[in-house]
């Protein structure tokens, strides 16, 4: 059974960085799409960044040039380092791993989440 398990998440200013790390359970990182995606209270979850098993990345708009991720395949671990944070960077942050190398067919698990709050 596949189990996420996200870290990293906390407070802080506008301009700071974080790092969000997901670690994988029952299931191989580096063969599979994995993504980090995002929740603020009252809005829709959106995709945020993902990566699929050939390295290839996409990211949001609204997080280009600010958010890498990444994999440490030694580790089955997935990143979101996160710099030059908004404000409305702020929201609950979500791993998803999905059961294709490509990123097209959706994400099957989820981890429970970290906050990510930024203040102005």
């Amino acid at each position: 059974q596949v189990h996420l398990v996200e870290s990293g998440g906390g407070s802080v200013q506008a301009g700071g960085s974080l790092r969000l790390s997901c670690a994988a359970s029952g299931y191989t990182a580096t063969n599979y799409c994995m993504g980090w995606f995002r929740q603020a209270p009252g809005k829709e979850r959106e995709e945020v960044a993902t990566i699929d098993r050939y390295t290839t990345t996409s990211y949001a708009s609204s997080v280009e040039g600010r958010f890498t991720i990444s994999k440490d395949n030694a580790k089955n671990t997935l990143y979101l380092q996160m710099n030059s944070l908004k404000p409305e960077d702020t929201a609950m942050y979500y791993c998803a791993a999905s059961t294709y190398a490509a990123c097209s067919q959706g994400f099957r698990t989820w981890g429970q989440g970290t906050q990510v709050t930024v203040s102005s």
